[in-house]
């Protein structure tokens, strides 16, 4: 029996039925700790309170974190988990996996093929006018007025680009969709499968032509990090 120590977990997966290209972790290859349905992908002998004071170095490891997990991510299906996460023995390891067993089988089961995408809607920003010279004080005040309810018009339209959008998107992806707002920039994690990679991309040429206001921009295939 394997004896005790420290444990960082990168991820759970269903118990493989076929070999794994196990990646290398910060310090050393990954290994795989086998409760009876759900396996941890764990490197020993690693703990972040470590490195708590060297900056550079859980840079580093968060870095190899996202690594690792990408990695296993495009040979299985895997259950990815936060940063830091880590367990202080093998035995308080099997017992959180055989604890959580069905659980975790249920999630795995929801996300089976599934990939992760970012969409961003970034605002575009109203273009002000060149500044002409009025010859009269009514003039100066019509062309400010106009300006006002030009700008006033450009905001309530992408407001309501905005808001078509949110509901459409809803509509189509139901709970495979999350939206985050930062700052003026919406953030929406969509659930895909990965053989409808084409459709979403399509799907967001269309949602451009309807926002005509808003910048999209999608991001790569990740690990379901957001519906786990």
């Amino acid at each position: 029996m394997m004896r005790s120590q420290n444990f960082y977990t990168y991820a759970f997966i269903k118990n493989p039925d076929f070999p794994l290209n196990l990646p290398q972790g910060n310090i050393s290859q990954v290994m795989l700790i086998n409760g009876t349905n759900i396996s941890a992908v764990v490197e020993p002998e690693i703990s972040l309170e470590s490195y708590q004071n060297n900056d550079d170095q859980v840079i580093k490891m968060v870095l190899n974190h996202d690594r690792v997990v990408c990695e296993l991510f495009r040979q299985t299906t895997i259950l990815p988990l936060r940063f830091g996460t880590n367990f202080t023995s093998h035995e308080t390891l099997l017992n959180h996996l055989e604890a959580h067993a069905q659980e975790y089988l249920e999630k795995l089961e929801d996300i089976q093929d599934k990939n992760e995408y970012t969409l961003k809607l970034i605002p575009q920003v109203f273009a002000e006018p060149a500044k002409v010279s009025v010859g009269s004080g009514r003039d100066y005040f019509l062309a400010k007025k106009q300006h006002y309810e030009t700008q006033k018009s450009f905001s309530i339209a992408q407001n309501e680009e905005k808001d078509s959008l949110i509901n459409l998107i809803t509509e189509i992806y139901q709970s495979s969709v999350i939206f985050q707002q930062q700052a003026e920039e919406l953030r929406i994690y969509l659930l895909v499968s990965r053989y409808d990679k084409a459709l979403l991309l399509e799907q967001v040429l269309s949602w451009q032509q309807y926002c005509p206001h808003w910048n999209l921009i999608l991001g790569e295939s990740l690990p379901p990090y957001h519906f786990i």
